[in-house]
């Protein structure tokens, strides 16, 4: 269950129905009334009022007596990035990388102690583990976590590692406080990370930052082969020059995006007629 507030206006309904959609995953897609409750701690009736909510809202649906999300969930995690202007800005860059390379790339952001992946663009090849948008990783198993975590203050890195990591993979033994921050010490130098079968077996990926218009690391854009297939030298060496350039492409023009004039379009209250202001 997501965490619970304090504040005087904490909204307790809201929070149960966020916990409700939250329940459902690559391994729970459907669920049943009984199901929901378990995973979100809620009775049985509260739980059914969710679920027949979100089902008039269209967000979840039921198939023969149990329920799933629908498509339109994902209105609510693609208006978070069609904010930030960076997936209109980094398709096109993503979808050349991948003809160039032949191997999939993605970008991803921190949540937590995790990533969460906010593009990609995939090519078809036998991988160990699925990969879409939406999918959550433990930041210090991928190239794409290293990056991000590398630019974060020892403060800032303290906290984020100590939120435990929700992407429901096995347990797996962490490195050492000492290793990870000689590792990432190294990432931040260099400016690249590289993970060689730490998330799953077979999967090999290196990742670069991705940087806003104040030059602050905001995302990680990544190529992801298959060990048996490429090897190390030929990752960093062949397909890194090339993502380095293109997040760079991808920064440069998101910069410019950020920079833009913010124009508000609306109704002169007086005379009905069109408006325009800085």
């Amino acid at each position: 269950m997501a965490g619970r507030g304090t504040g005087p206006d904490f909204v307790e309904a809201l929070a149960r129905g966020l916990d409700v959609l939250a329940c459902f995953d690559a391994d729970h897609p459907t669920m049943t009334l009984t199901d929901v409750a378990t995973a979100t701690g809620l009775a049985r009736p509260t739980a059914r009022r969710l679920l027949l909510t979100l089902q008039e809202l269209g967000f979840v649906r039921s198939v023969e007596g149990s329920f799933q999300l629908t498509p339109r969930v994902l209105t609510l995690g693609m208006a978070y990035v069609g904010a930030l202007g960076l997936w209109e800005i980094a398709r096109p860059h993503l979808e050349a990388l991948v003809r160039r390379t032949g191997e999939s790339s993605s970008m991803a952001q921190l949540d937590g102690s995790d990533i969460v992946y906010i593009a990609r663009v995939a090519v078809p090849k036998i991988i160990a583990l699925r990969v879409e948008v939406g999918t959550r990783f433990p930041a210090v198993r991928t190239s794409q976590g290293k990056v991000l975590l590398a630019a974060l203050t020892p403060a800032e890195l303290s906290a984020t590692l100590a939120h435990p990591s929700r992407a429901g993979l096995p347990p797996h033994p962490e490195p050492s406080a000492e290793h990870l921050r000689d590792e990432l010490t190294e990432v931040r130098a260099r400016g690249w990370a590289l993970a060689d079968e730490e998330l799953a077996p077979g999967v090999r990926s290196v990742a670069v930052p991705v940087r806003d218009g104040t030059g602050t690391v905001r995302a990680a854009m990544n190529v992801t082969v298959h060990a048996a297939e490429t090897s190390t030298e030929r990752l960093v060496e062949e397909h890194l020059p090339l993502l380095l350039r293109t997040a760079g492409d991808v920064s440069a023009e998101w910069a410019l995006w950020q920079s833009r004039p913010h124009v508000d379009i609306g109704r002169h209250p007086a005379t009905g007629t069109s408006g325009a202001s800085d």
